[in-house]
């Protein structure tokens, strides 16, 4: 199997993230001890219900602004791994901003088919969308963001009428090399799968979107989110394009964890409040 003159090998090696970054396991476990941290010392309401799976949970943490924009935040781990209790710790950033942030979670593969993940992202928008009042966020904007897997979450449901913005970094946007690689020994990616949910090729219409990549991240991940700026900005999508040097596939998330990184100030300037 070869896919842009990578064999299997290649594919292995181009897409594993964890091991292309020589301090992962501390920089994860900061990550950990943050969100913790942040659990301890926020007032937030934990685990709600959007759905009957155990996993169709989100946390909610609201901003001190009325009307305020509210963060849906969509975590990684390749459909495959990780959890929103790893990624808490993200949500300071726009908090920071007086923003409402949701910290969303879906069930993992093999458990649930990429068909299974994107229905339940679907269902947590739509629950979001008809449950304002009751949840108690406001009219105010509602911004969609996802690192890695959950940058190609972000922009498969970009189009959702809840959404005014898209953020999405690191994304995967094309299936095929997930399928030919490691990866897909878990995800089992159909054919069909791979066409309907690859973002790079059903760009379709929706909101604007910035799209954003550490510029130290495999060559494969700034292919992903390069090209599919570029192809969305030929066909006329208003999208903004934000590669952030000297940072990788997991320490780009720290210009979302504080109100001065790159991230957060797009989002304050694209929700303009």
């Amino acid at each position: 199997m070869f896919y842009r003159g990578m064999d299997r090998a290649a594919l292995d090696v181009a897409y594993n993230n964890t091991k292309a970054v020589s301090d992962f396991q501390t920089v994860f476990a900061g990550f950990q001890s943050r969100s913790a941290h942040f659990y301890q010392t926020t007032q937030c309401d934990r685990d709600i219900r959007y759905g009957d799976h155990p996993r169709e949970r989100f946390d909610l943490v609201r901003g001190r602004k009325e009307g305020a924009p509210t963060v849906v935040y969509v975590h990684g781990g390749y459909w495959q791994t990780l959890s929103k209790e790893d990624f808490a710790f993200v949500a300071q950033g726009p908090l920071e901003l007086g923003y409402n942030v949701v910290l969303a979670e879906y069930t993992l593969a093999p458990q649930s088919s990429m068909t299974q993940i994107v229905q339940e992202i679907g269902r947590l928008l739509d629950h979001l969308a008809v449950n304002r009042d009751g949840l108690k966020i406001g009219r105010g904007p509602v911004c969609l963001v996802g690192h890695s897997a959950g940058g190609h979450l972000s922009l498969v449901h970009r189009s959702h009428p809840l959404l005014a913005h898209t953020m999405a970094i690191s994304p995967l946007v094309d299936l095929e090399p997930i399928s030919l690689s490691w990866l897909n020994a878990k995800l089992d990616l159909s054919p069909s799968e791979i066409d309907l949910y690859s973002p790079l090729r059903r760009i379709g219409k929706g909101g604007p979107m910035t799209v954003a990549v550490g510029a130290a991240e495999l060559p494969e991940l700034v292919r992903h989110a390069s090209e599919y700026a570029a192809a969305a900005a030929k066909l006329g999508e208003t999208v903004e394009y934000v590669a952030i040097d000297n940072r990788n596939h997991f320490t780009v998330l720290e210009h979302l964890a504080c109100a001065s990184g790159v991230l957060t100030k797009t989002l304050a300037r694209t929700l303009l409040l």
